[in-house]
């Protein structure tokens, strides 16, 4: 393709796909220096970072070739809406990624159990041990039923995210995590 490489662009925290360009190995340097992902501009004829008239950036998380190494896959997180349109992405698809953060949350999650940085809240939690963790899921699981049957809509939400960021914690110091509950309820749905 005269040197150009398509460049797949997904949001590091939705997945959704939010366009497609094309790269050729100046506008691939200029991504990794800057960290905001620059095209080669076939009508343009040069170098082109997306969002240097709007402001629209797409700053880079990850660099990624297929298999045969003739298509990038580059997942970043978006500055304003991808397409010159206006839209979410090139094909018009809304990226409102809200559930898709429990992934993001979840990898997050599981970076401080390896990591373990010393001042956060999640290590303590891990540092607490599993009787602690499963401890604090059923102090959040109680105070979920109180604020459904008995409190605010704003205090239920607040305690199910509670209960659901330690659930997660649980999960993932007894090495599971959404997915393998997503399989188990999948084979209940049949």
């Amino acid at each position: 393709m005269n040197g150009l490489v398509p460049a797949i662009i997904q949001d590091n925290q939705t997945s959704k796909v939010l366009m497609l360009g094309f790269m050729n190995e100046d506008a691939l340097a200029e991504t990794q220096k800057s960290g905001k992902v620059t095209f080669f501009s076939r009508t343009k004829n040069r170098l082109w970072t997306k969002g240097e008239e709007s402001g629209n950036f797409l700053n880079v998380i990850s660099i990624t070739p297929d298999c045969d190494n003739d298509t990038l896959l580059i997942k970043v997180n978006p500055v304003g809406p991808v397409c010159h349109t206006g839209n979410d992405t090139c094909w018009n698809e809304t990226n409102n990624g809200d559930f898709a953060f429990l992934n993001f949350l979840q990898e997050f999650i599981q970076i401080r159990f390896k990591q373990m940085p010393e001042g956060s809240y999640t290590t303590s939690l891990f540092k607490s041990g599993v009787n602690r963790m499963a401890q604090k899921v059923g102090e959040e699981a109680v105070e979920t039923v109180i604020e459904a049957t008995n409190g605010t809509e704003e205090g239920f939400l607040y305690e199910a995210s509670d209960l659901l960021y330690h659930l997660i914690v649980l999960l993932t110091s007894k090495g599971y995590s959404l997915d393998d509950l997503g399989r188990e309820l999948k084979k209940r749905h049949k």
